[in-house]
């Protein structure tokens, strides 16, 4: 095969992952077929699959997506000089800004758009979820040590409790058809959970 067939191969692959993300998007609610895509994209079904044995393999290319934007960024944060509550803060405004910026991410990250999918793609928003949650809760166990923070709850918990808020923001954003911003009101709800969570 040569560059340039390479090159459109893996181009037509992000077309297609892009057209998914999109239609998610417009059609919230709506049940995705490989028909409707391949229309989106301009090529026969038969062209989808070529790219992608299944449906569920489009998903899992969006699941990746979600996993490697949000980790890269999560990795950068964790290795900053910032305070722990402060990573704590930017890995969920993280969260909330990347899904409010990819509308159609969040019906994937609510389970919303995987209903009647394999069950393997749901394990896999759970694991990016577990990934998170016990990001923070090491984030708070090292920020003790280092710098004599503590929390009002155990860490476990607390990172749960932040994660869940989180969650429900996301949940709520779906919900209303990506009216109601997942940031909005973000930074002063914070600012009380963290008020309520971490003390010196």
């Amino acid at each position: 095969m040569s560059e340039k067939q390479k090159e459109q191969k893996i181009s037509r692959r992000e077309q297609i992952l892009q057209a998914l993300a999109q239609m998610l998007e417009v059609n919230p609610g709506a049940r995705i077929t490989t028909a409707a895509l391949a229309k989106e994209v301009g090529v026969s079904e038969a062209a989808l699959y070529r790219h992608f044995p299944s449906k569920a393999r489009m998903f899992e290319g969006l699941i990746g997506f979600i996993e490697e934007t949000l980790f890269s960024r999560v990795t950068l944060i964790v290795g900053s000089d910032a305070s722990g509550k402060r990573q704590c803060e930017q890995i969920i405004t993280l969260l909330l800004a990347f899904v409010e910026k990819n509308p159609g991410m969040a019906r994937i990250l609510t389970g919303d758009a995987l209903s009647g999918e394999t069950e393997r793609l749901r394990d896999r928003v759970h694991q990016l979820f577990e990934r998170l949650e016990t990001q923070l809760k090491q984030i708070m166990r090292e920020a003790e040590v280092r710098e004599g923070l503590r929390t009002e709850i155990p860490a476990g918990s607390a990172a749960n409790l932040i994660l869940a808020t989180a969650e429900g923001r996301i949940r709520q954003f779906v919900r209303s058809e990506f009216k109601r911003r997942p940031t909005e009101f973000w930074p002063e709800q914070w600012s009380r959970l963290a008020q309520g969570l971490f003390r010196h």
